[in-house]
């Protein structure tokens, strides 16, 4: 019997007033020095490695604003929320691509596979690549002749599986790798995820942390150089093999939850409602909020709205879709797109393949 529309109007209060309460549970840290009239804060915008960590991935997750925390079942659950890969029926392949502002190449591929009983077992590489650009020095402005570029990576093993029909548990294992030039640094880290089904009309909250581990700090020999320690002087050494002293900078430590309601759920309409609060180390709190319609399983449209309260921020309105067919009775594919706006800077538009076996 379908419920009546006083029946869905109190569902939509109490869903609000549970996210409401989930803003509430995140911090607001802000240190400020000076007088009150002259008073300035102090942030960590810029102060982590390994940005590219901050991308997201998948092109579902990202047309929902990134609002995918209580929501990952597929292979972007890596990134997300590896609790939601416990939620994968059989094997799957997950290939993405975006052509990433400045015309940088940022890749993402995963496979996995559902252990039955004893849970679902998936690896994964996040690939970015800058692209040559010219060297240029102070007194080479125009240019040295030289090519350089900047690649990074993380290769991922993660884990995941249901405690009880309701409760599921996860966790990632990721090796991050930072090159610029003939320069490396690199790093370990993990995830760990949990996804819970409350009793309440299929709400789903969901609560992630991502990359916590190591420090990272850049070697090679780009950062070598000779000097004459006192050049004003006669008889020493003249050259001295030296190196700067470069610094270790945190991982972009990141705290997750967030809640995904269906407020719809016929046979052939389905409405799922999300939002995420995030806690980063290195910038404002901010809050992702997204909306996905799905026609008979074949057919989604999505959008959402990103980094919502963020300081200074310029991401904002996502939109985009997806169409699920069957090739065989064995494999089934998903094609999803997405358009983020960064506000000054320009558009990007995300692609991602799923093949299920």
């Amino acid at each position: 019997m379908e419920r009546s529309i006083f029946q869905r109007f109190d569902d939509m209060k109490r869903f609000l007033l549970l996210t409401a309460l989930a803003l509430l549970a995140l911090p607001v840290r802000a240190q400020t020095i000076g007088d009150a009239s002259e008073s300035r804060t102090i942030t960590k915008v810029g102060t982590t490695s390994a940005q590219f960590l901050k991308l997201g991935v998948g092109a579902r997750a990202i047309s929902l604003g990134g609002a995918f925390v209580a929501e990952a079942s597929d292979l972007s659950a890596l990134y997300w929320n590896p609790a939601g890969l416990a939620r994968m029926n059989g094997s799957a392949v997950q290939l993405a691509h975006t052509q990433y502002l400045a015309n940088i190449d940022y890749n993402f591929a995963a496979f996995g596979i559902n252990l039955g009983g004893a849970g679902t077992l998936a690896a994964s590489l996040i690939f970015l690549d800058s692209g040559e650009m010219d060297v240029r020095t102070t007194r080479r402005p125009e240019g040295t002749g030289e090519r350089f570029k900047v690649q990074d990576f993380a290769l991922q093993l993660s884990y995941a599986r249901p405690l009880t029909d309701r409760f599921s548990i996860g966790g990632t294992f990721k090796y991050i790798n930072e090159r610029v030039w003939h320069s490396t640094a690199s790093a370990l880290a993990f995830d760990v995820g949990l996804l819970f089904t409350t009793p309440f009309r299929a709400l789903r909250l969901g609560a992630s942390m991502s990359n916590f581990g190591s420090k990272m700090q850049i070697n090679g020999r780009d950062i070598l150089f000779s000097t004459d320690p006192a050049p004003e002087q006669q008889g020493n050494v003249e050259v001295v093999n030296s190196e700067f002293l470069t610094d270790r900078f945190a991982l972009p430590l990141l705290f997750r939850v967030g809640l995904a309601w269906d407020a719809v759920a016929t046979a052939n309409h389905r409405i799922v409602l999300m939002t995420d609060a995030a806690h980063p180390n290195d910038n404002s709190e901010y809050v992702n909020m997204g909306l996905e319609y799905v026609f008979r399983d074949l057919i989604s449209l999505r959008t959402g709205f990103r980094n919502l309260f963020e300081v200074d921020g310029e991401q904002g309105l996502t939109f985009g879709g997806g169409l699920n067919f069957r090739i065989d009775r064995s494999l089934r594919a998903r094609f999803d797109y997405a358009y983020a706006d960064f506000g000054r800077l320009e558009q990007t538009h995300w692609f991602t393949l799923d093949l299920v076996f």
